[in-house]
């Protein structure tokens, strides 16, 4: 992996110090800061390819710093960092721009391999993928840049390549959803509780979309 800038931006300096160790192994030129207006400074000086960013901190929300990163630094990846439980709120920051998140308290595993997969999209050429996480890497790639449409054709090329997955179905349930096909979606949310019972995602979303309404979109579980 080449030497990448991430930015990390939390109020805990704990957090911070625990993610900078946990991504050194991977070689990246790591900067901190301690709040948001720190965070909208130095992204101003500099140009990052990921930021590692709180949601909640004392003045400029972890939310705000996101809209002025996707307006000022769109090529700019962002991570969110939320405490557990806060799932909802993550969702927001995917439709704002986010590319992906990661819960409180994280294993640094976790995280390392989080942040190598996310850099590693932007590297990613549709004619590269050949298997089922490549499809769905492509598949999150277009989400977070807003395009459907090709988010769903290769959701259906992942199913096809391995039909008993059920974050596939799942996530191409989500898309269906968003683009207002709600009784495709809840079909495709079956198929994916029926491949794992246990699936949580599918899960929440087959119960939420029994009493579908339009605002309840935001709730949508990737």
């Amino acid at each position: 992996m080449k030497s990448d800038a991430v930015l990390i931006v939390d109020d805990e300096k704990n957090i911070r110090l625990t993610m900078a160790e946990a991504l050194e192994s991977l070689g990246l030129e790591i900067d901190t800061a301690a709040d948001g207006e720190e965070a909208v400074s130095k992204l101003k000086a500099k140009r990052f390819a990921l930021v590692l960013l709180d949601i909640v901190m004392p003045g400029i929300g972890g939310m705000d710093v996101l809209a002025d990163i996707h307006k000022t630094n769109p090529d700019t990846r962002v991570i969110i960092v939320t405490a557990h439980g806060s799932i909802e709120s993550a969702v927001e920051a995917l439709k704002m721009g986010a590319c992906d998140f990661i819960e409180k308290p994280f294993v640094p595993d976790k995280l390392r391999e989080l942040v190598r997969r996310v850099l590693d999209r932007d590297r990613m050429k549709a004619q590269e993928a050949a298997d089922f996480a490549s499809f769905i890497e492509l598949a999150k790639r277009c989400i977070w840049a807003g395009k459907f449409d090709a988010a769903i054709e290769y959701l259906r090329k992942a199913i096809a390549i391995e039909p008993n997955r059920p974050e596939g179905f799942n996530l191409l349930g989500a898309m269906l959803e968003i683009t207002g096909s709600v009784l495709e979606a809840q079909k495709n949310y079956r198929v994916a509780v029926s491949l794992d019972p246990s699936y949580k995602p599918a899960i929440e979303n087959l119960k939420r979309t029994a009493n579908w309404h339009e605002k309840n979109k935001k709730n949508i579980s990737f």
